[in-house]
């Protein structure tokens, strides 16, 4: 679920075109270039990170299944 919800988050900021500066710091930061499915990518993966968590420590089945 915080998959989902993540997602929806980078889509949201992106009508502020969070993506381009996210995409420049990026840039700066790390000398790569990085696309607009890179910029989901890193919110995908905050929310994978965000489900492990959550399942590793018993509150994934509490939170969502009931």
């Amino acid at each position: 679920m915080m998959i989902i919800s993540f997602i929806l988050i980078g889509w949201i900021l992106s009508w502020f075109t969070f993506e381009k500066m996210f995409i420049q710091s990026f840039k700066e930061l790390f000398n790569k270039e990085i696309t607009i499915a890179s910029y989901y990518f890193v919110f995908f993966c905050i929310g994978a990170i965000g489900d492990l968590i959550l399942f590793f420590n018993g509150n994934y089945i509490d939170r969502f299944f009931n």
